[in-house]
């Protein structure tokens, strides 16, 4: 619509469709392919998950920590729908054990069985329409674990018809399925590539201000992952106290006798990660290039000292995040995933067929295209604002807000944009802010990061509604949750997100991009032009 009204030329508009980010994002999805189709992350899960030990409140912090570090580099929503099939299973186990245990006690209280406690075991072949829901397969992950929960369900009690024997089982459920879902949106908070919302604000800053170069994968993550840390923990602590109660002095057992349900949820993670078998060669190679891709792009531009950008210092500029992603991101397509030679039973070695770590076809069903297109559509927006004036005339009316205090108006930013958040898209809330928040800062004469950080951020504390991101809906479908559970709970996450992101803009971020003076690298706004 934008060439039909005059508004821009048809040229412009679709060079806004694939930009910077769209290679970046290519990089990051060609990794998290090859992560997926190798298992690579099951493992990572199970491993730092082990570490915590069975104790149930570290159990939860442990799926958290493991679910924040793998939505770190991938998306969220591959990332919750991959834990959450193993999460499943530990919940299963540990309720199967508690029944055991019971139907143990009564059969030497009385002589005789329970069966109405026993696990399904006794009637292979009779899964319950349900289960098979909650476990169906997830497009690109095995779904071993459901497999297992499926084994392992309980038996309905014939007097009540519920699946849980007892109220605690159904809290432990929901606290398992919302710290999946939360610990998902926290954990891409920490890098530039965790989220879509961190990319788009990141392209069109750095559209916006050019001659700004504070903005890079290594002062985000020193940014936010402060912030990402305290939001996690303190949300691990609410949803806690919220479903299960915390008892500190059952924490501290950790390490001691563990009951009967702790040490069959432990056997369960166990089995889980032995069924994965040693560490495979394509897993290595994946891992390796994974911490290649972290490596180049921390030590691209640190700030604190010279990175590898300065080696093409005739080119400021040229070398970006997505050179390196793609870069890495062409080294899936080419490093072989098998050995190339095979001995036949002649005992003559010969060529075999060449077999790369991903092929372009799983490239494309990982690859998020809605996403992109979304995207580039919102920068052709922010190009149309910008070009007819619509931007500068919101800024100016807006500029009012001059008058109130710096917080406030961040306060009241943030507020409005994880409100607005909830009820439509992530990328489409940020796109659509973005082009309006940003005159505003300008107009007011405060510091572009001052509201345009805490607004992204915020951008992804949609935790109250099962439909405001897919890490949501994806527990939900489990079937463990109600809208009005996700609604208690995700509020005081809200809040404490919030509260945790205004703390950081006036601690440790404002050293960090001077955040009290209004930069050189952002245009100044003449008296005259504000009304």
């Amino acid at each position: 619509m934008f060439p039909m009204f005059g508004i821009i030329p048809s040229k412009k508009v679709a060079s806004a469709y694939f930009k910077d980010f769209h290679l970046l994002l290519i990089g990051v999805i060609c990794l998290a392919t090859s992560t997926e189709k190798w298992n690579l992350h099951k493992r990572i899960a199970l491993r730092m998950v082990t570490m915590v030990g069975v104790n149930p409140a570290w159990l939860t912090l442990g799926f958290m920590s493991s679910t924040a570090f793998l939505s770190m580099w991938l998306s969220n929503t591959s990332t919750a729908a991959m834990v959450m099939p193993i999460v499943e299973a530990v919940a299963q186990q540990i309720i199967s054990a508690e029944a055991e245990v019971e139907a143990t006690q009564m059969t030497y209280i009385s002589g005789s069985t329970n069966y109405g406690l026993e696990t399904d075991e006794n009637v292979n072949g009779h899964e319950t329409s349900e289960r098979k829901e909650k476990t169906k397969p997830v497009p690109g992950y095995s779904n071993d674990a459901g497999k297992i929960s499926s084994k392992m369900e309980i038996e309905k009690n014939s007097g009540t018809g519920n699946k849980y024997r007892t109220k605690k089982d159904h809290m432990m459920c929901k606290l398992m399925c919302l710290c999946i879902a939360y610990s998902s949106t926290i954990g891409g908070l920490t890098t530039i590539t965790g989220t879509s919302t961190n990319l788009i604000f990141a392209e069109h800053f750095n559209t916006r201000y050019p001659d700004c170069h504070c903005i890079n994968f290594g002062s985000w993550f020193l940014m936010s992952f402060p912030a990402a840390i305290i939001i996690l923990l303190l949300s691990w602590i609410w949803l806690q106290w919220l479903f299960l109660g915390f008892n500190f002095k059952e924490m501290a057992r950790c390490g001691k006798t563990a009951t009967a349900k702790q040490k069959a949820c432990a056997e369960v993670i166990k089995q889980e990660y032995q069924k994965l078998g040693p560490i495979r060669y394509q897993e290595i190679v994946t891992l390796v290039l994974f911490i290649v891709m972290a490596l180049l792009w921390f030590s691209r531009d640190p700030g604190f000292m010279p990175g590898w950008s300065v080696l093409f210092s005739e080119y400021p500029g040229f070398a970006t995040d997505s050179t390196v992603a793609l870069l890495v991101g062409l080294l899936f397509f080419l490093i072989p995933a098998k050995r190339l030679t095979k001995t036949i039973p002649t005992g003559e070695t010969v060529a075999s067929d060449y077999s790369p770590l991903i092929t372009w076809k799983e490239f494309q069903s990982f690859m998020p295209w809605d996403i992109a297109i979304l995207v580039g559509g919102g920068f052709a927006l922010a190009d149309g604002c910008e070009e007819s004036g619509l931007s500068k005339w919101i800024g100016n009316k807006l500029s009012p807000l001059g008058s109130l205090p710096v917080w406030l108006i961040i306060l009241i930013s943030s507020l409005l944009v994880t409100s607005l958040t909830e009820v439509a898209s992530n990328p489409a809330t940020i796109t659509l802010l973005l082009p309006i928040l940003s005159p505003l800062a300008e107009a007011i004469q405060v510091n572009p990061l001052y509201i345009l950080l805490p607004s992204t951020l915020c951008t992804s504390f949609a935790f109250l509604l099962p439909v405001a991101n897919p890490p949501n809906a994806i527990v939900f479908s489990y079937g463990h949750l109600k809208v009005t559970d996700m609604v208690k709970a995700g509020l005081g996450v809200n809040i404490v997100g919030v509260a945790v992101v205004m703390l950081g803009m006036f601690t440790w971020i404002v050293p960090m991009f001077d955040l009290h003076t209004y930069p050189s690298w952002a245009p100044a706004v003449s008296n005259e032009t504000i009304p």
